[in-house]
């Protein structure tokens, strides 16, 4: 969106293509880290950037995936899941990343059946019950900081040794009496028949086995970039992210790429914004120069 927005201020003839808006700010509650909001509920920021947007008037797509895009000569073409499709002259590709699942027995069976990736959606079915999380990060803490509000008995299970989380969210959680923190500890199975009744783990130290009853279990493992309708046009690094340099450029001249689907570290939304801006701003030049006057570094590698 914010990509957007400074495409819209340049004059650019643009449209914005998206399943929907919000990306992983949605799955949120609460957003203490972006500047100017000391704590604004991610709802409200995400109805914000979107008012933003539409105040430009700009054309918004919505509601179908993009399956591939490509380019002929100088022209991309967005080949949507429907059979449509959308031409331009240049693209910036913001497409974020989705959950990753874990593969173990149970999961993709139970999914929606007491095996969730997303706490704003499903944690109000889990007041005063018993779930497991299983993740290190801030998605993990964020999700137990959630159902602590339902006075939910929480066990995190992290599969590296220690915690990865932001120190205040370790210590808000660690003042929560209902929560159990195991690091060294994997997810072997999920069990259950028509819901999850509960998990079985094994212990990296010691190698035992342990079944743990439980109501839920929320998965907090990390992200996959949604790169895959460019995979066969740009460069992608082994994680799977595109490769761009510090201006947002990939290996494709008037190809760009920013947020959380590059290789740009630090997922942050300050910093995809921030990412967002610079990739209007690279696309205008690339317009502008390389188009009308071939004068055009074009980044090539």
């Amino acid at each position: 969106m914010s990509a957007a927005i400074y495409a819209a201020r340049k004059m650019l003839d643009i449209a914005i293509i998206t399943i929907d808006f919000g990306g992983q700010v949605k799955e949120t509650s609460e957003v203490e880290n972006y500047l100017g909001f000391q704590n604004i509920n991610a709802n409200e920021l995400i109805s914000r950037f979107e008012e933003h947007v539409k105040a430009f008037n700009l054309p918004v797509n919505t509601g179908v995936a993009i399956k591939e895009i490509v380019k002929e000569e100088n022209i991309f073409k967005v080949l949507m899941e429907d059979g449509s499709s959308f031409s331009g002259k240049s693209i910036i590709l913001a497409t974020g990343e989705h959950h990753k699942t874990l593969s173990v027995p149970g999961e993709r069976e139970l999914t929606g059946k007491g095996v969730s990736y997303c706490s704003i959606c499903d944690a109000p079915l889990y007041v005063n019950k018993k779930v497991i999380i299983v993740g290190g990060g801030n998605s993990a803490f964020t999700t137990g900081l959630d159902l602590s509000r339902g006075n939910t008995e929480i066990i995190i299970v992290n599969l590296a040794k220690g915690w990865q989380a932001d120190e205040i969210l370790i210590q808000r959680l660690r003042n929560y009496r209902k929560v159990q923190l195991l690091d060294l500890h994997e997810l072997i199975s999920v069990n259950g028949k028509d819901k999850v009744e509960s998990v079985t783990l094994r212990n990296l130290e010691t190698n035992e086995e342990k079944t743990i009853q439980v109501d839920g279990i929320f998965i907090e493992a990390g992200y996959l970039p949604n790169s895959d309708p460019v995979k066969n046009l740009v460069n992608l690094n082994d994680k799977g992210e595109v490769i761009i340099d510090c201006i947002c450029r990939t290996n494709v001249p008037g190809f760009f790429a920013a947020g959380d689907v590059t290789s740009i570290p630090y997922k942050q939304i300050i910093i995809s914004a921030g990412e967002g801006a610079k990739a209007a701003l690279s696309a205008y030049d690339y317009l502008n120069r390389f188009l009308e006057n071939k004068n055009y570094d074009t980044g090539k590698r």
